[in-house]
């Protein structure tokens, strides 16, 4: 396994990413990564913190509309988030805090889905009161988004040096 990691590692598309000075390498990828994030969590933090007695005045409803942008936030993350993995992934795979990560991420989407089903479909919830699990479940999905967010910024600082230059 660990042969496969440094072929993929030493590929010229990952050795471009580490190593090149380019904004649209590593700085550029980094960014696209942080803007999906933001998209991802902070349209799900809007849901939870509404859940939650923010904004009673915001129709939970309207909310719904953000779903689109949810999934390609999540997609633009997935995607660069695989090519920061890859360009580093011998060292990133070694790392117990990558695996707690990818856990509070799983976590945190079925909580999404969870909540989808609960809200949007059946009574919607703008035409019942929320209920305890609603907000519990809100509760949650913001701890998992926390977690992963707090996790996914502690590799940069846990075993290998991380950025572009990382590994060569």
């Amino acid at each position: 396994m660990m042969n496969f990691l440094t072929s993929v590692e030493q590929s010229g598309f990952c050795t471009w990413v580490r190593q090149s000075t380019s904004l649209f390498a590593f700085p550029g990828i980094l960014l696209l990564h942080t803007i999906g994030m933001g998209l991802v969590v902070g349209i799900n933090a809007g849901i939870d913190l509404r859940v939650l007695g923010i904004a009673p005045a915001v129709p939970l409803g309207s909310l719904e509309k953000f779903f689109p942008v949810f999934w390609i936030g999540f997609w633009v993350n997935a995607i660069t988030g695989t090519i920061l993995l890859a360009a580093d992934a011998s060292a990133k795979l070694a790392l117990p805090d990558f695996y707690v990560k990818m856990i509070f991420i799983t976590a945190a989407l079925i909580s999404f889905r969870m909540q989808q089903q609960g809200l949007y479909r059946g009574v919607p919830a703008d035409k019942r009161p929320l209920t305890t699990s609603d907000k519990v479940l809100a509760l949650t999905s913001l701890f998992f988004w926390i977690g992963a967010i707090t996790a996914g910024r502690l590799m940069a600082y846990l075993g290998p040096a991380g950025g572009p230059d990382a590994v060569k």
